[in-house]
């Protein structure tokens, strides 16, 4: 559905609906009965109404004048059934769609489900449509909040189990935000093109546009979807030198698919270049201000380190299945060790774990970083690589961009940290929420601002097989904020920049920058602070 409340579809479905009579007699309600009406409608029924005569419109503005997130989930393996029955429920009450993000299933054409959403919501909208390791989200149907990644689930009945190879579902989360401009922008890489320049301009692209709706330079945040054969290291890394510490960056390193521009007098993208990644940019509105969104950041670790220090004595990278070879020497020895050596003595430390945990090594790295022609800047960071395995020779690991001399360390993914962590993000959350109550604006009836809806990044090994119950993610946002919507996926690699949005940091974290996570789960969350009423 479109922006404008009084479009011609809109006006059009009152046409030989409304006799003069219930028209008088309906205007003769007051506008506290008027409200209380209108706010039952379903979206484009409401979009009808606004347009019915000023007083009603009027009274629809002040309906949406806060902000709003909708969330649905279904696992109907139709895909045209999917889409409406979450469709329908996102637009189940009053919402005029800012933005839509679509989560699917591998089973499910992301082409036709683009299509289809753009069909539903209007094509003035930015959509991402992007194809994840699974799906968080309430049941659209059944109204029962799930956990779902793609693969052999198992059910049956009574004492019978059996597997079922579940691919196809959608989540669809729609935002309405008044007071911020929304827009998806394409990171795009021509054939045989060096990503550096592309990245260059991917960020300067950002900058231009809230230059252009909000006259400053800097977006309120983004949200990033990386594609999962493409490296964000470097995206995230240089939105980190050129963005401001008060602009929350989080996303999915692995789930870009396709997408639609928010202007429609743009095409779907995709034959113009390769899309490395889309980011959905959030931006002031310098024509509009209705109270304050604000955007909180939450992190739940699930990685413990094991081990002392190493430094890489030598490197080879391998392009052809990205990955890097590395001989090592523990920090502080002179000793040349190679990958079979070093896995044992990591694997003799574990050795009391009943199954063996994924490793990783954290690798920081020093480096410098520019935009363009800037003059580059000194930044470190940590890095998460895979362990792939080692022989008598080489220590093999995921991804590239290691260097001789970088100190690694590894880590194991830990249920038990995980499970520590997500009490210290259900703190931090509680934190949010009083803060939010401790809040008063006179004239306000709410008596605060208040938290409107949450965004999920889970780690795809996590999940009720990692934690040995359901939901275990989600419960911190579910159990501090019932009845809120929450929409998410699980990922092949969370994103998640340290910024003054992040809350529920330990004391005695390390300032050093990591974007790119392996076993940790992100929380956006978006509160509002209304207006004061002025006398």
């Amino acid at each position: 559905m479109e922006e404008p409340p009084c479009s011609s579809s809109a006006r059009s479905s009152t046409k030989g609906k409304l006799s003069i009579g219930p028209i008088i007699g309906i205007n003769l309600l007051n506008d506290d009965i008027l409200q209380n009406i209108l706010t039952r409608l379903p979206a484009l029924s409401f979009a009808s109404a606004s347009c019915v005569n000023k007083s009603w419109n009027s009274v629809c503005n002040h309906i949406i004048s806060r902000p709003k997130l909708s969330s649905a989930l279904s696992l109907n393996p139709s895909l045209r059934d999917a889409v409406n029955e979450v469709v329908n429920k996102v637009l189940s009450e009053p919402i005029r769609p800012h933005f839509a993000i679509v989560s699917i299933g591998r089973g499910f054409d992301s082409n036709k489900i683009l299509r289809l959403i753009r069909r539903r919501l209007g094509f003035k909208i930015p959509v991402v449509v992007t194809m994840n390791n699974g799906v968080i989200g309430r049941d659209a149907l059944t109204n029962e909040f799930k956990e779902v990644k793609w693969g052999a689930l198992f059910s049956g009945i009574g004492d019978e189990e059996y597997a079922t190879n579940i691919n196809e579902g959608i989540v669809l989360t729609v935002g309405y935000l008044p007071g911020l401009k929304v827009e998806a922008l394409p990171l795009l890489r021509l054939p045989k093109t060096p990503q550096e320049p592309c990245v260059d301009h991917f960020v300067m692209a950002i900058k231009e546009y809230s230059a252009s709706v909000s006259g400053r330079q800097f977006p309120v945040g983004v949200i990033l979807f990386g594609d999962a054969s493409s490296d964000m290291k470097l995206v995230v890394e240089k939105l980190d030198y050129a963005m401001p510490r008060d602009t929350f960056i989080v996303g999915d390193e692995r789930g870009c698919s396709l997408f639609g521009y928010g202007n429609d007098s743009r095409n779907v993208c995709g034959s113009r270049g390769y899309i490395e990644a889309v980011a959905l940019v959030f931006a002031q509105d310098r024509n509009r201000s209705s109270g304050n969104i604000r955007f909180h950041v939450a992190f739940s670790n699930g990685v413990s380190p094991v081990g002392g220090r190493y430094k890489a004595a030598s490197v080879r990278t391998n392009s052809t299945d990205c990955s890097t070879w590395l001989t090592a020497k523990r920090e502080g020895h002179q000793e040349l060790l190679d990958g079979q050596t070093i896995l044992h003595d990591i694997t003799t430390l574990l050795e009391n774990h009943i199954e063996p945990p994924e490793l990783y090594v954290g690798v920081t790295k020093h480096r410098k970083v520019s935009i363009g022609a800037e003059r580059p800047m000194p930044k470190t960071c940590i890095a998460y690589h895979g362990v792939v395995g080692g022989d008598e020779e080489y220590l093999y690991v995921d991804g590239m961009g290691i260097k001789t001399g970088d100190i690694f360390q590894f880590y194991y993914s830990d249920p038990n940290v995980a499970l520590a962590s997500l009490t210290d993000v259900r703190d931090a959350l509680n934190k949010v929420k009083l803060e939010r109550n401790s809040r008063s604006f006179e004239g306000d009836g709410d008596n605060a601002t208040n938290v409107f809806g949450g965004i999920i990044f889970a780690c795809y090994g996590r999940g009720e097989s990692f934690f040995g119950r359901p939901n275990a993610d989600s419960s911190p946002f579910l159990e501090t904020f019932p009845g809120v919507p929450l929409g998410g996926v699980f990922c092949g690699g969370e994103m998640v920049r340290p910024s003054t949005n992040l809350i529920g940091l330990c004391s005695d974290a390390k300032p050093i920058s990591c974007f790119l996570h392996v076993y940790s789960t992100v929380y956006l969350v978006m509160s509002y602070d209304p207006p004061s009423v002025e006398y």
